[in-house]
């Protein structure tokens, strides 16, 4: 490999929630173990190179005073989205700047519904959305993924169309890639979800985030490109923070391709006056988008495939009880730990103290909607993921 995905930073003082934070509350570790920080979504990866080259240039020069967005900017966002997800036909127009995704589906919330309105989400649900919805007022109906008999989740379409019409909803969050559950949806799927959409005249807001990061044998389907009126319908989110690990610099991105649409999104978005980028913002994502910026992905993509089919193949093989599916994409683990907390007379919150007092720093499942669940980042040097699940066997599950 061209680049560096073995190397274990040392993030202690840098400004990382990450080896800061412990999420488990009442939670410590005990003395003789290193902390394996496999919790929060982000990468204990340094980013790619371009990314701070691009940086470090602009650095150069010693004044960050007001500034226009570059057409790089934007013709950076075309190509990429056209090599990496074979879209044609995106144009400047149709892109707009957002401080984060989760801040961008509230502006198109506030568009796209009146105050207290309800709201279709899939379960297991991503955390931010539960919290950045029920803050702003909206209520959340879910409509559960299921398993099929290969373990593998799927849409229950049948309840999706009940629900809507039920509750006379009228916009959906679609996320996809998935969070937590790790699907990378087929093009079928998503068109069958998008009819159900449409025939209930409901407008869709599709977190793409983790777009780029797929697993080996698998592609991101854009929400957008499986019909024309999905394409009218849609508000995608995307952003390269989750793909080169730049949570800390603010920046996503929406394409809308409804002009109708996307004029009241970006002036509510407006109103606030925060919904600005950072200069150091722009030319990351101009560093991240070229050429080896994408080589640097498809690295990346080996290591998280390599690091998901080892964890996966470890747990199913050596912790009796814990069932999981595995990862299409993304980069997190969804463990479901009834069977071995119901086997072992222990409760869910101790067999989360257990896997951080040993240094495995995880995240209890519970605020995703999986009652026994525990989300697990992989994204560390598969040394790191080896003597996790090393941990996890000698002194949790298997103690």
């Amino acid at each position: 490999m061209k680049y560096d995905f073995t190397t274990i930073l040392d993030r202690r003082g840098k400004d990382a929630v990450a080896v800061e934070n412990i999420p488990i509350p009442g939670a410590q570790i005990r003395e003789g173990f290193s902390r394996l920080p496999m919790w929060v979504a982000d990468m204990n990866f340094a980013t790619a190179p371009s990314i701070t080259q691009a940086m470090s240039e602009r650095i150069a020069h010693p004044v960050f005073g007001y500034f226009p967005m570059r057409d790089e900017y934007y013709d950076s966002i075309i190509r990429w989205q056209r090599e990496r997800n074979g879209i044609t036909g995106l144009t400047k127009e149709c892109i707009g700047y957002e401080n984060g995704v989760l801040g961008g589906v509230v502006s198109a919330m506030h568009v796209l519904a009146e105050d207290g309105a309800k709201v279709l989400l899939h379960s297991p649900t991503y955390i931010g959305f539960t919290g950045c919805l029920t803050n702003n007022g909206y209520s959340i109906v879910h409509s559960p993924l299921k398993k099929d008999e290969q373990g593998i989740w799927r849409m229950d379409y049948e309840d999706m169309d009940k629900k809507l019409k039920e509750n006379k909803i009228h916009v959906a969050i679609f996320c996809s890639p998935h969070n937590p559950c790790g699907r990378v949806w087929e093009r079928w799927e998503i068109e069958k979800a998008m009819e159900v959409y449409r025939e209930n005249d409901c407008y869709v807001i599709s977190d793409e985030i983790w777009s780029d990061l797929t697993l080996e044998g698998h592609r991101h389907i854009p929400t957008q490109s499986v019909s024309q009126d999905a394409k009218m319908r849609t508000v995608a989110m995307y952003a390269p923070s989750k793909t080169f690990n730049l949570a800390g610099l603010i920046g996503s991105y929406h394409i809308i391709y409804n002009s109708y649409l996307r004029d009241r999104i970006e002036k509510f978005s407006s109103l606030g006056h925060y919904n600005s980028c950072n200069v150091l913002s722009m030319h990351a994502l101009i560093g991240a988008y070229r050429p080896e910026g994408a080589q640097w992905v498809d690295e990346l993509r080996q290591v998280l495939t390599e690091n998901a089919n080892y964890a996966y193949d470890y747990i199913k093989e050596h912790f009796a009880g814990v069932t999981l599916s595995k990862p299409q994409g993304t980069y997190m683990l969804f463990l479901d730990c009834e069977g071995w907390c119901k086997a072992h007379g222990k409760t869910i919150d101790e067999l989360q103290r257990a896997g951080v007092e040993v240094g495995v720093v995880w995240q209890d499942g519970r605020p995703f909607h999986g009652e026994y669940g525990i989300r697990m980042n992989l994204a560390l040097p598969h040394s790191q993921v080896m003597e996790a699940m090393d941990r996890l066997d000698r002194y949790v599950f298997n103690a």
